[in-house]
């Protein structure tokens, strides 16, 4: 199987022209980016890029030596942190940043903000980071935060192009209890995993990580080769949803079914202790990726 193709929508290619500060990414960044995807990248490479924006490499330093990432000691130096983590976590702190500055201003609607936008983000990507621990697949973890951090990012693509739109979407799924993919198709004619999807491709993301992004609603729509990776953010998604984290109305009323948790070999009884890490994580996470936080 492969992932179902989506044909253009007119709505969604008129918004992502309309968000040119969120469908660019810095240049520094988009570097980054593109040296994780080129094999033969290494540590050096990684280092002269970020040595060129001052800002990036302090803010690397903080999460390196946040509880978060749990290292033992203090990392003082980027290459350092660059061979203790990677460059695929390098990645990720790099999006981190450029991202987070998109989660502030006005209310989503609701009585919601963008920075409950963010506490949910990072919720979801730290929650999938542990899934996938417990499920035997820690080496898939900096990427599975990365889709996690980024899984809803189409709903920044709505609050920029129609936010009187999106605001009437939360009302009314507050009010009725109505699904929010099926409300944002009729009041704003596409929803955010195709706004998502959209960003994500423009920026050169991973296949993996858009296709997440594009269908972490409907994983049965992947790739057999990504529907475990699609369902372990699918799992993060609802579980924050259900813990009423940040924003939590994208999966209001969803529960978790047995398939589902079947398919990445997780069991209920493993919920407790998820939730107590994710509590804890969470907190680390948000105090060194917050949009206040450097």
């Amino acid at each position: 199987m492969t992932t179902v193709a989506k044909a253009t929508n007119p709505v969604v290619d008129a918004a992502i022209a309309k968000c040119a500060d969120i469908s660019t990414l810095p240049e520094v960044t988009a570097k980054i980016i593109e040296l994780v995807e080129t094999p033969s990248s290494t540590a050096r490479d990684m280092h002269e890029v970020i040595k060129t924006d001052p800002a990036l490499a302090a803010r690397m330093l903080k999460v390196v030596n946040s509880p978060f990432y749990g290292l033992p000691g203090q990392i003082a130096s980027v290459d350092r942190a660059i061979i203790l983590l990677g460059l695929s976590a390098v990645k990720n702190i790099a999006i981190a940043a450029s991202i987070s500055r998109m989660f502030t201003g006005q209310e989503v609607g609701g009585g919601f903000t963008a920075k409950d936008l963010w506490k949910h983000s990072v919720a979801v990507g730290v929650a999938g980071r542990l899934i996938a621990s417990k499920i035997g697949h820690a080496g898939a973890r900096d990427e599975v935060f990365l889709a996690g951090l980024i899984h809803d990012l189409g709903i920044l693509v709505e609050r920029q192009a129609h936010p009187d739109k999106l605001a009437e979407v939360v009302e009314r799924c507050i009010s009725s209890g109505e699904g929010f993919l099926a409300m944002e198709n009729s009041i704003i004619g596409a929803n955010h995993q195709e706004f998502g999807d959209a960003v994500a491709t423009k920026w050169k993301f991973p296949r993996s990580v858009r296709a997440v992004v594009g269908h972490h609603h409907e994983t049965e729509r992947l790739a057999a080769e990504l529907r475990e990776f699609g369902d372990i953010i699918n799992i993060a998604d609802i579980l924050c949803c259900e813990q009423k984290i940040g924003f939590h109305l994208t999966r209001s009323g969803e529960t978790l079914s047995d398939e589902v948790l079947d398919s990445v070999d997780l069991t209920r009884d493993q919920f407790p202790e998820l939730i107590d890490e994710l509590d804890s994580e969470l907190s680390a996470a948000e105090d060194s990726l917050s949009p206040s936080g450097g």
